[in-house]
């Protein structure tokens, strides 16, 4: 076995640093945030507005449309509540703007405050129809979101050894599950991983989820090579495929990564169908991006071409965390159109272990695009237990190797 050499720094993979996207949006930043603070006090200062206008301007003019628009503006930010108080400080403020004028007795002085009013009533009516939709989208939220645990449980936070923390991340703004996918599994071939994205949303992307994983946990127990379960998976999908029109149509094809820890040899193997490339990362800082050999297909895109999966071998030493991801990290967008790096955020930092490892990751996600992402985020972290104080490793690049399929071992899954 050739050593892993966690000390030089791979690359960033996938992404050019710094790159941006011109218009990309991105979720909102601090400066849109400050943005969202200046429109919910924007009711307050359109009656200071009026007040200010009317005072200074002949009486000809009038700051009835700043107290108009002041409920409006309150309807789909604040509570029903709050909407009200803002409708009857605007009637106030027209009240007591044509009393200090000496116009109360005008029909202008009625017309305006008729208006401001109605205005102040058609705002609740709006609040109110705004609230429902929210509760509604809540709801949704939740269902989906049970809907996903159901489908996609979390592991155990030890397998056969191993240090283990998954997390999944909804987008901020959908109502819809989304296809992303993790699995571990203890076999007699050691642990073994599975981590992919369903193309689509909604219950489709369920029935593909449930298929893959369906077939991974069976696959996982019976092929002794990890290229056999990518097979698998392959003709699962296009099995249910032919089946359902709907899955074919709308979920054609599943990016995956899968790995194995054999038990006892310090090796990772690693086959990949189209997904975000896996990171290694070292006790002492380092990190490696885990780079395909060969380019190959996501699961379900046979038809488009064939070839022998091939897994590709790398050490695993004590004390590294492997860390597996979709794409809802990598494309993670700030306001200005910048892809979040991983292998740039991670490199240098250590962690006591693979959950804090997600917590730190969500949190810089999170600072990032300013408060959420607009895809999907599945993380999964499998750390070795390290032997001691780390120490840095100096003996050059990563290498890896192909290997060949193997019979299953005798005996019972330790």
């Amino acid at each position: 076995m050739v050593g892993l050499g966690l000390g030089q720094q791979g690359d960033t993979g996938g992404r050019i640093p710094g790159g941006r996207v011109p218009g990309g949006g991105g979720a909102p930043n601090g400066g849109t945030r400050l943005a969202r603070r200046f429109v919910r006090t924007l009711p307050a200062i359109l009656i200071a507005l009026g007040l200010v206008f009317d005072v200074i301007t002949p009486p000809s003019f009038t700051g009835s449309p700043f107290f108009s628009a002041a409920p409006l503006v309150a309807a789909p930010l604040f509570a029903v509540g709050t909407t009200a108080l803002t409708g009857a400080l605007a009637s106030l403020a027209v009240i007591a703007l044509h009393i200090y004028n000496g116009t109360s007795w005008k029909v202008e002085a009625l017309t305006e405050l008729v208006t401001v009013l109605t205005v102040s009533g058609l705002a609740l009516l709006i609040n109110r129809v705004v609230r429902r939709s929210g509760e509604q989208l809540a709801s949704a939220r939740g269902i989906a979101e049970t809907a996903q645990r159901a489908v996609v449980p979390t592991p155990a936070d030890r397998i056969a050894g191993l240090r283990i923390a998954a997390r999944y991340e909804a987008a901020e703004a959908d109502a819809f599950i989304g296809g992303d996918l993790y699995a571990v599994q203890d076999t007699p071939y050691g642990v073994r991983v599975a981590v992919g994205d369903v193309r689509g949303k909604g219950l489709g992307a369920v029935e593909a989820v449930a298929v893959v994983l369906g077939a991974f946990r069976e696959a996982a127990e019976q092929e002794p090579a990890l290229e056999g379960v990518a097979r698998r998976l392959d003709r699962a999908l296009a099995r249910e495929g032919v089946r359902r029109d709907s899955l074919d149509a709308v979920e054609g094809f599943t990016t995956c990564v899968l790995a194995e820890i054999p038990r006892g040899t310090g090796a990772l193997r690693i086959v990949n169908r189209g997904h975000p490339e896996p990171m290694l990362l070292g006790p002492d800082g380092s990190l490696v991006v885990l780079h395909p050999g060969e380019a190959a297909l996501p699961l379900g895109m046979g038809e488009l071409g064939s070839w022998p999966d091939r897994a590709e071998e790398w050490p695993f030493p004590e004390g590294a965390t492997l860390l597996l991801y979709t794409d809802g990290l990598s494309e993670a967008r700030d306001a200005a159109g910048e892809f979040y790096d991983p292998p740039a955020r991670l490199r240098g930092r250590v962690f006591p272990g693979p959950q804090e490892l997600l917590d730190a990751l969500v949190t810089d996600v999170r600072r990032h695009t300013g408060g959420g992402t607009t895809d999907d985020m599945a993380l999964l972290a499998l750390a070795r237990p390290g032997a001691g104080r780390p120490v840095p490793d100096r003996t050059g690049g990563a290498v890896r190797r192909r290997v060949t399929p193997r019979r299953a071992p005798r005996g019972d899954r330790g």
